[in-house]
């Protein structure tokens, strides 16, 4: 099975995570963020990937720390789950319509992470409690993509 067992432990957080890429699509999500674990249950869900993340954080200042550091846990087990990528496709393609939005993603498993993220955001108020700053979302994307080793 591709499964990752993920510990990161800085001076501001302590993450464990762990991830089955062919998973049934089962998560327990807590980051202490609500936004973030909102989003990463879309992840799990429609990915049919299961998660279980447990991640504390030096919230009392800001969700910076935590956002990133989940990010870059995910991507390191990401990239530990896939493993040599026997039988994955390198190259994937998609387009998703949101709510309010048309995604685009063109993903690479190359193994040299980059990101391009060309995504307007609104100036709207911080979300949840404790507040999830939109403008972190492409900080999550950029800590996931490189610790991952996607473009």
């Amino acid at each position: 099975m591709r499964t990752a067992d993920i510990t990161r432990n800085t001076k501001e957080t302590q993450i464990r995570i762990v991830v089955n890429l062919d998973g049934t699509g089962k998560g327990s999500l807590d980051s202490g963020v609500p936004f973030l674990d909102h989003m990463l249950d879309q992840v799990v869900r429609h990915g049919l990937i299961d998660i279980d993340l447990k991640a504390t954080g030096d919230l009392h200042i800001d969700t910076h720390h935590t956002v990133e550091d989940v990010g870059i846990a995910l991507g390191e087990a990401f990239r530990d789950a896939v493993g040599d990528k026997v039988g994955v496709r390198r190259f994937a393609s998609g387009r998703y319509p949101l709510d309010e939005a048309l995604v685009d993603v063109a993903l690479d498993l190359s193994g040299r992470p980059f990101v391009v993220w060309e995504v307007e955001m609104p100036e709207c108020l911080p979300l949840g409690n404790p507040p999830f700053d939109p403008q972190l979302a492409e900080h999550a994307v950029s800590s996931f993509a490189t610790a991952a080793g996607i473009t």
